[in-house]
């Protein structure tokens, strides 16, 4: 092994395809995305077939409801990296989201009783 190959780790793979994939760029708030934000494709799998190879994979991915975590869970990515994707196919129309509720909301009582009484009934 060269001192060339000695320097470059499976690790630092990882991290070039990052930078490789979002163009160099590390983060994007446009959308405040977190974790817990639900995505969902605005188009089908044959409709995203032009895209770059990741962005095509997310669509695909996301014909249902998912989270941010989940998706940057199947595409193997870090979730900055994650984020950066899905907020450039969000300005492109492909993909839309939703945040989750915030945790300070309290669940409407009514509604829980509601739910635990149907529950009852089964």
């Amino acid at each position: 092994m060269s001192a060339d190959e000695e320097m470059w780790s499976d690790e630092d793979a990882g991290l070039v395809r990052s930078y490789v994939v979002t163009g160099g760029r590390t983060r994007s708030d446009n959308y405040g995305l977190d974790m817990m934000t639900l995505v969902v494709a605005l188009c089908t799998p044959a409709e995203a077939t032009h895209l770059p190879e990741e962005y095509a994979k997310i669509v695909r991915l996301c014909q249902n409801p998912m989270s941010v975590a989940e998706v940057g869970g199947h595409i193997d990515l870090p979730l900055p990296v994650v984020k950066v994707l899905l907020s450039d196919l969000i300005e492109q129309n492909y993909v839309i989201f939703r945040k989750a509720a915030p945790p300070s909301e309290a669940p409407n009582k009514h509604v829980l009783q509601a739910v635990l009484d149907g529950i009852r009934k089964l």
